[in-house]
């Protein structure tokens, strides 16, 4: 099984580096140091603050159908892999907190959700499209860059969150 993860995960980078410049501008690359805040308007931890974690940040907006669909992926994320390392980070992007608060009301989440209010971060991420996630290894250094949801690609997601966590640091 290690075999066919890293066999895997090694057509995934190659597959990644030759992929057009919007994906892969930011894979291998540190992660950003922008500032994020909690639903309430408080500042949370920076992303660099979690280094020694594995982090899948992902950009969403409650007028993308895609994002509804990833949500549930993600909470089982969350309950899988959390103790083994994995922190979750829901970057919401509306305009407007209330409308990220009536879709959470629909849509509950287990894992953490952050603001960009100042749209800092998805400017500094560079994200082109609803939802964009980014695998963040233990370094700090993002390592898969993923465009919209499809449930058929979920499992190519989990794949590689597991090496991340296995990967030593």
């Amino acid at each position: 099984m290690k075999q066919k993860i890293v066999m895997w995960w090694a057509g995934l980078v190659g597959s990644i580096l030759l992929c057009g410049s919007v994906m892969a501008h930011s894979v291998g690359e540190a992660t950003p140091s922008c500032t994020l805040t909690a639903m309430d308007g408080k500042p949370i931890a920076g992303l660099q603050e979690l280094r020694g974690e594995v982090v899948y940040v992902d950009f969403w907006a409650s007028w993308c159908p895609p994002c509804v669909r990833s949500f549930p992926f993600m909470n089982q994320l969350e309950h899988e892999f959390k103790d083994q390392g994995l922190h979750i980070i829901g970057v919401n992007l509306d305009e407007k907190v209330t409308d990220a608060k009536t879709f959470l009301d629909k849509y509950p989440v287990d894992f953490d959700i952050a603001l960009d209010p100042n749209k800092q971060c998805v400017s500094d991420f560079g994200v082109m499209a609803m939802p964009t996630s980014y695998l963040i290894d233990r370094k700090g250094v993002i390592r898969h860059v993923h465009q919209g949801f499809r449930t058929g690609e979920a499992e190519k997601l989990r794949l590689a969150i597991e090496y991340l966590l296995t990967e030593p640091l």
